[in-house]
């Protein structure tokens, strides 16, 4: 029997020279891995009440859609700095090599909504964690994070639980 790590391809070299990639565009495109995922990152929160599904750009708009769907609640956003159009809030956030910025709608959650955040991949945690700080400046409660990979080497898991936050993965792979 197949696990969402079975259908999830590694690209080695992408995109740079020795990064091992986590394809889940060939998970995505299988309607069973596709399915299987879902169900399971719901799973963990099954019963919990949950108001808006956050999707972290740009995997996460996919599954936070579906996630969205299945329960019947609203879809939330955290995009790129520039690409949403109207009032919104941003957080700054270190990468490797610099600093991005993310934004979120400044109406988007209200104060004490039970919030899921969703994405594909949790590496270093930076994304995550300024969403998770954007949906707290709107009084957004977060009930837990799901993601599909998480790359225990790269230290995001702990970052996240050091926000006091409950985290969950499908899946591990080694390295970077």
């Amino acid at each position: 029997m197949k696990t969402v790590k079975d259908y999830i391809r590694t690209i080695v070299d992408f995109p740079h020279e020795g990064i091992m990639f986590r394809d889940v565009t060939t998970l995505f495109a299988d309607p069973r891995g596709f399915r299987m995922a879902i169900d399971q990152m719901l799973h963990p929160f099954a019963g919990q009440e949950i108001d808006k599904v956050v999707g972290l750009e740009a995997r996460g708009f996919i599954l936070g859609g579906a996630i969205a769907h299945q329960l019947s609640t609203g879809f939330v956003p955290v995009r790129k700095k520039g690409k949403l159009p109207g009032p919104v809030i941003s957080e700054d956030y270190q990468l490797e090599y610099g600093e991005a910025v993310v934004e979120l709608h400044d109406d988007a959650i209200s104060a004490g909504e039970k919030i899921l955040v969703v994405d594909d991949l949790l590496a270093t945690g930076g994304t995550a964690a300024a969403g998770i700080r954007l949906i707290e400046r709107l009084g957004g409660e977060i009930v837990g994070c799901s993601f599909i990979i998480d790359l225990p080497a790269l230290g995001g898991r702990k970052k996240l639980e050091a926000m006091g936050m409950e985290v969950e993965a499908l899946c591990e792979f080694d390295g970077l």
